[in-house]
């Protein structure tokens, strides 16, 4: 678990990560070095305010299967912050969590391109705009996100710090959701998530699949 943190560069990288798999770690890792980021912080959340589901795998699973999958990169950590708190967290109250950790901290926080949509609805949204740098990660390949239809609601400077932190990831075609759907048919999911991770979802009988 993360500390006391006195790097200049964080990336913050939240998600219900149920399960995590080769994908978020691929993606983390390039926005990282794209960034210079000290170290990129895998958060898992307890529960979307924004969505109707509830993780299918329990906290200390999701917990767990993190620590293994970034196991092999010291530049991966991981914090049960959102985790611990009672009722919905938002992201605005865990970007602050951290900036009280050291003093001068640079934030970044990792959203995919198809969260764009819903930013208008997030919680205090000028706010964490201004108080982090968000960092909307898209596909290459694919043209960046359109922010000028928002300018009338963040005005023109959000707008411009939003473009100036977009980051082109690898593109890589793999879904939480597949992969649980894969699993409850028995079907193969190797190449889909780190090996260690399919061990413990596997030893756990996890999204209804089979010990070997």
């Amino acid at each position: 678990m993360i500390g006391t943190m006195t790097e200049k560069k964080i990336v913050c990288f939240g998600g219900t990560f149920d399960p995590i798999h080769l994908g978020h770690t691929a993606v983390a890792a390039a926005a990282g070095e794209k960034i210079g980021a000290d170290s990129v912080i895998f958060i898992p959340a307890k529960h979307s305010p924004l969505k109707v589901f509830s993780p299918e795998a329990g906290d200390e699973d999701r917990l767990a299967m993190i620590r293994l999958a970034i196991s092999g990169n010291s530049a991966f950590d991981m914090t049960d912050y959102e985790l611990k708190k009672p009722g919905p967290n938002y992201t605005i109250e865990t970007v602050r969590h951290f900036k009280k950790l050291s003093d001068g901290v640079e934030i970044y926080w990792l959203i995919g391109a198809d969260t764009v949509e819903d930013l208008q609805y997030w919680y205090c949204i000028t706010e964490l705009l201004d108080e982090c740098n968000l960092s909307v990660m898209f596909r290459g390949g694919v043209k960046p996100p359109d922010f000028a239809k928002y300018e009338f609601l963040w005005g023109s400077e959000r707008i411009e710090k939003l473009q100036r932190n977009t980051i082109e990831t690898p593109l890589i075609d793999i879904s939480s959701t597949e992969i649980r759907r894969r699993l409850s048919t028995g079907r193969d999911v190797s190449g889909m998530v780190n090996p260690k991770v399919l061990q413990y979802i596997r030893e756990h009988g996890l999204y209804g699949s089979q010990s070997d």
